[in-house]
């Protein structure tokens, strides 16, 4: 199946949040640049800890501020918001092909946004030297996109490079 060949319906940025959720978030933006952006984060998912809107946000916040396991906790959350939207596996192992090719169209912006936030967590796992957990996802992710699409197949590359660059430890 080509992941680029559909039509994006329902993304998650166009769900709205309730007000007070969305005014944390925007609360968060502008506060990003004098260091006061997390508390309305936080706030934010205790009132909506499954919007995608919220997770994204924090995902974000953690990344750019290089708190590279809460990003990490952010992006395993909604993944595990994602999946039973669509059905998948518990376990992204489990995850086969027909899993994607079997998913009605209408959903496949969300598959797409499965896959590219298991692709997030494989590029956090390697940032964090992680680095047999992200191969594992990535080679997961490269077997299932035989297209490459999703864009794994080169950060499975750059992880193998590290691998074989870094040393065994005893």
């Amino acid at each position: 199946m080509d992941l680029l060949d559909f039509e994006a319906q329902g993304l998650y940025f166009d769900t709205k949040d309730a007000p007070e959720v969305e005014h944390m978030i925007s609360t968060a933006a502008e506060n990003y640049a004098d260091g006061s952006a997390e508390l309305p984060l936080l706030r934010a998912y205790f009132l909506a800890p499954t919007s995608l809107n919220v997770l994204v946000a924090l995902n974000r916040f953690y990344y750019y501020q290089h708190r590279l396991e809460d990003a990490l906790a952010a992006t395993t959350k909604a993944l595990a918001v994602i999946r039973p939207l669509i059905a998948f596996p518990e376990d992204w192992r489990d995850l086969q092909s027909h899993h994607i090719s079997e998913t009605p169209a209408n959903l496949l912006t969300q598959v797409r946004l499965y896959l590219f936030t298991l692709k997030a967590i494989g590029f956090l796992n390697m940032r964090l030297e992680l680095l047999d957990v992200s191969k594992t996802i990535f080679e997961k992710l490269v077997l299932l996109d035989s297209k490459d699409r999703i864009g794994a197949q080169g950060l499975l590359e750059l992880v193998i490079k590290r691998q074989n660059e870094t040393p065994i430890q005893n």
